[in-house]
């Protein structure tokens, strides 16, 4: 059991790594509750994540400990050092392309895709900025000498000459594919040997860049953005993580697409009807406000958090008023 147990949180720890390290997603680690653990497993650890746009939680990936129940029922064992029959003590884990899902749901706006510089597969788009009068092939000599420079340094990099469209038109278009940088390069940029830098995820910030050392400066510009693609996510999460100690609070709450963690007595009845009483008091409260933003459908717990401060002594289950014995992050889920 101490061996399989350990391993469940191993890779767990490899899925969660997965999504901040590569996709710059934050997880909340921890372990679900009875009602929501695989069925037939002793106990289920999972990821979770908070999806800003909609206010919901989606379950990022799991690994159960199934203990010997299943190899008990299907007689999977094997010989001990003493020659004595053993029922092995098994694991399930799992990550799929809901990663890629809740990537895209987690980072992306109203202009496309905003993909994460170590997963995407064009990481930096190269575009000539000419018009009619300019010494068009030397603007593009000098962006298809940058291309090849960036190409050179291992970078995922395209380059974007096509003459029937317009800059207005490549600048959407690859802000609609998400790629982490664009290089815009016209006739101001090749007389002072620069490049005009701007960022996916920030369509603010546009900066010009020495074209010196510019692979170097462009790998690091990719680990800023993936570090600010992180922290903006986070933030998100947690400004939407309320602390609630009673009902009234929770249901207002939820209502307004926040996730929350709470004392809760951990029996499973009672999270049966909080879902059951969340799904009901949020019809109400949608028939009598008419207010689309409302969040409906049933809260449950997302799971009991590996981390958090500890729970006071004297807490109480917001729901039931019972003792508290641990906490619980609450939330609707897709």
């Amino acid at each position: 059991m101490e061996d399989a147990s350990g391993f469940v949180s191993e890779i767990l720890e490899h899925y969660a790594s997965c999504y901040e390290e590569l996709l710059a997603v934050p997880v909340v680690r921890g372990t679900k509750s009875e009602e929501e653990t695989f069925a037939g497993a002793i106990f289920t650890k999972t990821t979770e994540i908070y999806v800003p746009i909609s206010g919901r939680g989606i379950q990022g990936a799991t690994s159960h400990c199934l203990g010997q129940n299943f190899s008990k029922m299907f007689d999977v064992w094997y010989e001990d050092k003493q020659g004595q029959k053993q029922n092995c003590w098994q694991t399930s884990w799992g990550l799929s392309t809901r990663s890629i899902g809740a990537m895209i749901m987690v980072h992306s706006d109203d202009k496309g895709l905003v993909l994460p510089p170590r997963v995407a597969q064009t990481q930096v788009v190269v575009i000539p900025v000419v018009k009619t009068g300019d010494d068009i092939k030397a603007v593009q000599g000098y962006a298809e000498g940058v291309y090849n420079e960036l190409k050179a340094a291992g970078l995922g990099v395209a380059f974007d000459d096509r003459e029937n469209y317009t800059p207005g038109h490549k600048y959407n278009h690859w802000e609609l594919r998400g790629v982490p940088i664009r290089l815009e390069i016209g006739p101001q940029e090749l007389a002072k040997k620069e490049v005009r830098c701007c960022k996916r995820h920030d369509l603010k910030w546009k900066q010009n860049v020495a074209n010196v050392e510019l692979p170097k400066t462009i790998k690091a510009l990719l680990e800023d953005i993936h570090k600010e693609m992180y922290d903006k996510a986070l933030q998100a999460r947690l400004s939407h993580q309320k602390e609630v100690d009673n009902w009234k609070d929770f249901m207002a709450a939820i209502l307004e697409r926040n996730i929350c963690m709470t004392p809760w007595c951990g029996v499973r009845a009672c999270e049966e009807t909080v879902k059951e009483k969340s799904k009901e008091e949020s019809l109400e409260a949608l028939q009598d406000n008419e207010d689309e933003t409302l969040l409906t459908g049933s809260a449950k717990t997302l799971c009991i958090p590996d981390e958090y401060k500890p729970l006071p002594g004297c807490a109480k289950c917001f729901h039931c008023g019972k003792k508290a014995e641990k906490w619980a992050l609450w939330g609707r889920t897709y």
